[in-house]
């Protein structure tokens, strides 16, 4: 199998601890989302929706959307199962993962976007604008494009995308009162959701995760970065890996 992803996308480091979990070998093919080759149309024949990850999984067979992915996964390579095998806390395993797409993705893209994207497409000409939206498949990805090249959130816009990405810190909180881990007591897709969105806020905000603040989710977060799979899943800093990303730029 072919996994096409981006190293920061949090949908891609989710497909990529799922398969470190699992053991699952595949190839390993970055898309450079910079440089928009995720709306190149040898990509979009993998994924319409123009976004990362997209698995490879034959000739003519692909799949998008890192839940799904996952499942499939879980449903292909069943040891070392990652969803409950009791219905109903699979299906609460499954809101978890809906409340983290629904609630948490769409802030996290403000701040990334904000921060990786947003100084580069400012210099963009009307013309390189107009070019670049007439790639993108889908209507809110190419006003979020709009946003970063010429409309730039606002400090109060990515304030609130915070706030509202910090609030899963709070509902991880309770979670964990009555377990270990997010759902049934057992290490699941659901925390492999949660994983992506919790290193951004410790990049960003470290001090929402002190001990003393959320003390389950900062044990949660411990005893996840200390399992051999989150090493292989290569959740690099976003920072240092921008900064890298820009010095080689430079340099090249």
């Amino acid at each position: 199998m072919k996994l096409f992803h981006g190293w920061l996308s949090s949908a891609s480091r989710r497909v990529r601890l799922c398969m470190a979990e699992k053991g699952i070998p595949y190839e390993s093919v970055p898309v450079d989302l910079s440089r928009q080759e995720q709306h190149s149309p040898a990509y979009l024949a993998l994924n319409p929706d123009g976004v990362v990850p997209a698995l490879q999984i034959g000739p003519g067979e692909s799949l998008y959307e890192s839940a799904t992915i996952c499942e499939y996964l879980d449903d292909k390579y069943p040891e070392r199962p990652l969803r409950p095998a009791d219905p109903y806390q699979r299906a609460l395993m499954r809101n978890v993962v809906r409340w983290t797409d629904d609630k948490c993705l769409p802030n996290l893209l403000i701040l990334n976007w904000s921060l990786a994207l947003q100084p580069a497409a400012s210099r963009w000409s009307d013309a390189e604008l107009k070019a670049k939206l007439e790639r993108i498949p889908t209507a809110e990805r190419r006003e979020a494009w709009v946003r970063i090249a010429r409309r730039p959130y606002t400090d109060e816009e990515k304030a609130a995308a915070w706030q509202a990405l910090v609030a899963l810190v709070d509902k991880m909180e309770d979670m964990l009162s009555s377990s270990a881990w997010l759902v049934a007591d057992a290490y699941s897709l659901a925390d492999i959701a949660a994983a992506p969105f919790i290193a951004r806020i410790d990049e960003i905000g470290p001090q929402v995760l002190d001990a003393a603040a959320h003390p389950r989710v900062h044990d949660w977060w411990s005893r996840m970065r200390q399992r051999p799979a989150f090493a292989a899943a290569r959740f690099e800093r976003f920072d240092d890996s921008l900064r890298a990303r820009r010095a080689g730029a430079a340099t090249g």
